[in-house]
């Protein structure tokens, strides 16, 4: 039987109707609702922004080599710049596991830590998506900020979009833009719950290493503890913005094997 004839399950939104602005985002149901599967599987997610972390750190070390080192690097505009890119190109397609699996949890998909190597054969899209998604942030930081912030929100959802619905990063960019409008506030008041969450788990820290206090090092391991919850909830949040606005089509076949091997083929 052809995928074509396949009884297919669509969950949530859809790009015709967030193209139209035909969705609801309720913060405080979407926080909760990531909170949940936060609870339930954390792992996963984690171990795959660890491995990342060390991706990254190894394509700096081994840069830096070749570029007068570290401390060249840091103060050299340039370098620091080329740098950047370098690290983007080497962990975005990593990241995109990471991605997925919040947009797995919003539909009740269990995840593992490999899921973070399945995307791979996208990740040159992914890659030139981050890039061009980073550049367009950053110049719109440099114009008075305000259009840097609403494009930070506007870009979040682009990846899955490279990797899911297999877009172009230039029609991902666009789309996220043009559906993203119409609750972008909505959008930004769930980005700075997390942001401000962040904020006051981590001003402990910095109030001790002023201080100078011996107990600097607990409030370091605290902070890493209180990381190892907020990252994967950043993540289910995304996953489910995703699912709520750009929506999955998913095959019987295609569901049964996310559940199996935890990859996915849409």
């Amino acid at each position: 039987m052809s995928v074509e004839k396949e009884p297919t399950f669509v969950v949530g939104g859809s790009i015709e109707k967030a193209l139209k602005g035909e969705y609801a985002i309720d913060v405080s149901s979407v926080l909760k609702e990531a909170w949940q599967y936060t609870l339930q599987s954390r792992i996963a997610i984690n171990l795959g922004l660890l491995i990342s972390l060390f991706i990254g750190m190894t394509v700096v070390l081994l840069a830096s080599s070749f570029m007068g080192g570290i401390e060249h690097v840091v103060k050299d505009p340039q370098s620091s710049s080329l740098m950047n890119i370098l690290v983007t190109l080497a962990i975005s397609p990593f990241l995109a596991g990471v991605e997925m699996m919040g947009v797995f949890h919003a539909i009740h998909v269990s995840t593992h830590t490999k899921l973070i190597f399945a995307f791979l054969k996208r990740g040159s899209w992914v890659a030139v998506c981050a890039i061009l998604s980073s550049m367009l942030i950053t110049l719109g930081l440099t114009l008075l900020y305000i259009p840097g912030i609403y494009l930070l929100v506007a870009l979040s959802l682009t990846i899955p979009l490279v990797v899911e619905k297999q877009m172009s990063p230039l029609k991902a960019i666009v789309l996220c833009i043009k559906a993203t409008r119409f609750q972008w506030f909505k959008l930004l008041s769930i980005y700075s719950i997390l942001m401000l969450i962040l904020t006051l788990s981590v001003t402990p820290l910095i109030i001790l290493i002023l201080m100078k206090s011996s107990f600097s090092f607990i409030g370091i391991v605290l902070f890493l503890f209180s990381i190892t919850y907020l990252a994967p909830l950043f993540y289910n949040v995304k996953g489910i913005l995703y699912r709520e606005i750009f929506g999955l089509k998913l095959h019987n076949k295609e569901a049964l094997a996310a559940q199996e091997s935890d990859s996915f083929s849409a």
